[in-house]
Parts: C-alpha cells; sequence; structure tokens
C-alpha cells in the first residue's frame, strides 16, 4: 500500500481537516491545526507531503520521525500540529487496513467508557452558574469554565473577588457530586496566581488550567506550592521535551492536544512520561470530531487517563459542531457524562466527505479575539 495523496479542508467553525488517500483505497483523516493559523498549517503540510506520497502507510513510527527530526528546523506549534493531523491519518489506515480500531493497537483498552467534560463560559459570557446547572441536567458531571476576563499583572480586590464569586456561584448550582475545572488561559501572573488560587480552595476545582502563560512554565513550581488546587497545563506544549520541564515543575494534570503534540504516537509518549511523575491525562481538544477521535483512542489505551474535554456546544462552535461532519453521530453519544468505547475500525468514525466538501468551498479566516486593558495595553486572551 502507497500514500496517493494529502488534501486539507479548512471547514467551520475553525478547523481544519485532512485526508491521506492511498492506492488500495483505504483513506485516512487527520486534524492538523492552529486555531487562528489553520491556513499556515494546511501549507505545512502541503510541504511535509514531499516525503510521504508513493510511501508505505503503515511506517507510522518512521514517517514521524522523519517528518519531525528530518528537517534542520523542528518543533513549534505549526509543524507539530502538521505533524500530529498527518499521523492521526496514518493511524486511521492503519487500523482501517486490519479491521481493528486504534486503541486496539496501543495494546487494548484499560476502560470501557470514558468520562468526559463539557465547557461553558466565564469571561463573556460571564453567566456561568445557570450553564453549569445545564450541563448537569444534559448529564454531564464536570465542566470546564473561564474565571475572568482580561486582567491586570496585580488586579483589584473587586477583580479577585470577581473570579472567586463565579466559581462559587457554580460550586453553589451544582453541588458537590460535580467537578468544575477553571481554565485560566494563562491570564494570571505569578503574583495574581498566588493571590487568587487560595481563595478558590473552598470550592474544590478539579483542577486550575494554565495559570501562567507557557512562557513561565519554570515558575510553575511557585504555583504549585502554593495551594493544594491540582495545576493542569498543557494545551501549548508540544512534544515531550515540552512537558519534561512542567512534570518536574510538580503539575497533577497533563494536557497535550492531539491536533498540536505530534498526534496519536507522542501524545501516548507523553502520557507515559507523565504516569512516571503520578501525573494524571486529560487531552486539550476544544476542536472537531477527528481531533476528539483520536484523543478518545489514546485514552481507552491509556492507564493514567483522568477525562476527555470534548467541544459539542462549545461558545467557539459558531456556524457548526462537533457532529455535524460525521455520517454516525452515536460514536459520541454520551451517557452518565461518559462516553463508550468506540468498536469501528481506525479512529472509529465515518467523516462526512460531502459535508467536508461543501464547507471547505467557504471556508474560514477563524482569529482569536485581541484583548486591551482599560490603560490601552494588550492582555492575554
Amino acid at each position: 500500500m502507497k500514500i496517493t495523496s494529502l488534501c486539507t479542508y479548512l471547514v467551520a467553525p475553525r478547523w481544519c481537516f485532512l485526508r491521506v488517500d492511498t492506492d488500495e483505497g483505504i483513506t485516512g483523516w487527520g486534524e492538523p491545526v492552529v486555531e487562528g493559523r489553520a491556513h499556515t498549517v494546511a501549507a505545512a503540510v502541503d510541504e511535509l507531503a514531499d516525503h510521504l506520497v508513493g510511501k508505505d502507510p503503515m511506517r507510522i513510527e518512521d514517517h514521524w520521525q522523519v517528518l519531525t527530526k528530518g528537517g534542520f528546523y523542528r518543533g513549534g506549534p505549526v509543524l507539530s500540529s502538521a505533524v500530529a493531523g498527518i499521523d492521526q491519518a496514518l493511524w486511521d489506515i492503519a487500523g482501517k487496513a486490519l479491521g481493528v480500531p486504534v486503541w486496539q493497537l496501543l495494546g487494548g483498552n484499560v476502560r470501557d467508557r470514558v468520562r468526559v467534560y463539557s465547557w461553558i463560559g466565564g469571561d463573556r459570557p460571564d453567566e456561568v452558574a445557570e450553564a453549569a446547572l445545564d450541563r448537569k441536567e444534559q448529564g454531564f458531571t464536570a465542566i470546564k469554565m473561564n474565571a475572568s476576563a482580561q486582567l491586570r499583572p496585580i488586579d483589584t480586590p473587586e477583580a479577585v473577588r470577581g473570579i472567586v464569586d463565579r466559581v462559587a456561584s457554580v460550586r453553589e448550582a451544582v453541588g458537590d457530586r460535580f467537578d468544575i475545572a477553571v481554565d485560566f488561559h494563562g491570564r494570571l501572573s505569578s503574583a495574581m496566581a498566588r493571590r487568587v488560587l487560595p481563595l478558590l480552595e473552598p470550592y474544590l476545582p478539579f483542577f486550575v488550567e494554565e495559570p501562567l502563560v507557557p512562557e513561565m512554565s519554570d515558575h510553575l513550581g511557585e504555583i504549585v506550592r502554593c495551594t493544594g488546587i491540582p495545576i493542569a497545563t498543557g494545551e501549548r506544549l508540544y512534544s515531550r521535551w515540552d512537558f519534561k520541564r512542567v512534570l518536574q515543575q510538580g503539575i497533577a494534570v497533563a494536557q497535550p492536544d492531539l491536533s498540536h503534540a505530534g498526534g496519536i504516537s507522542e501524545v501516548r509518549r507523553i502520557a507515559a512520561m507523565a504516569e512516571a511523575y503520578d501525573v494524571a491525562l486529560a487531552p486539550h481538544c476544544p476542536l472537531g470530531p477527528i481531533a476528539l477521535a483520536a484523543s478518545l483512542q489514546v485514552g481507552f489505551a491509556t492507564p493514567n487517563l483522568l477525562i476527555q474535554e470534548q467541544s459539542l456546544g462549545i461558545h467557539y462552535n459558531k456556524g457548526s459542531d462537533l457532529l455535524d461532519y460525521l455520517v454516525d453521530r452515536s460514536v459520541f453519544r454520551y451517557e452518565d457524562g461518559h462516553v463508550a468505547l468506540p468498536t469501528g475500525p481506525g479512529l472509529g468514525i465515518e467523516i462526512d466527505e460531502k459535508a467536508v466538501e461543501a464547507a471547505a468551498r467557504t471556508g474560514h479566516r477563524w482569529r482569536n479575539p485581541v484583548w486591551r486593558r482599560d490603560d490601552g495595553s494588550l492582555a492575554e486572551w
């Protein structure tokens, strides 16, 4: 079997899909994207295709090594995301060629279902208690929320209390048999993190995600030491070498993204390395159905999985949603806050190619908001 072509599709709301074709008629799908840089990643996939066309798709590890290390310049979000989508598609082909799910190729399932969480707002909009209660009534047992809009490096008591009150309102609404993860999107400075996080402790967050921007990862240790709340990070880390630094800082939850951190191959290795540090895996995935399918294949075969993010109904999904490009939407049916073991070959999903092609004719140019403080200076989004 030989790879014959790679084709990318930019589809709403902000995703990039990849189809890898072979001369035996087996097609693999991947999701290579950096949100807000989809065109750039698609161009990187096109360049990497020169190494793949005419090659055996089953040599997944060799392709991963060549694509990540065969060029003099390595790493970073664009290249790692391009490789991630290609890697997903090659695993999809391998599973389909052998007639088994990818989790079977990874050693078999270690669980029968995976817990998932749903998103609510928290920054804009900030009406979160009602949204959290709605997710609970839908059957979810955990949500993730943003805790603030833009912040100053050291903000006012009002801003601090606003964060605390927002989390408190959610806890009051959903009760104690429900988990609340709080995502700061790197909006806290080290000083603000040390001030805010201890005040959140009475509400027992599931974890606090990305309190600091990844450039400040060497300060995570002091944040870990200032609070009993589990610290999570990883959506903007792209390899096991990036994760090595934060694992040594004492984080509790590693959050590699299957569409950013080298795909199934690399996230599998990151998970194994995290296990050696007693760190749980919770793959980042506010993306599309292919990224979620790949994440679940890893999650079902990974002992230290904690929970899986999924984007159904997330506020970014304007114009299209998680299930819109699937032939059979039941593969992502959630019951009691869990998704069942996928049994289909490869990634376990069937992409609606006509819907993808139609959406790609319109495409998208999604960009994340640019936030500014009241003095006009740039703020973390």
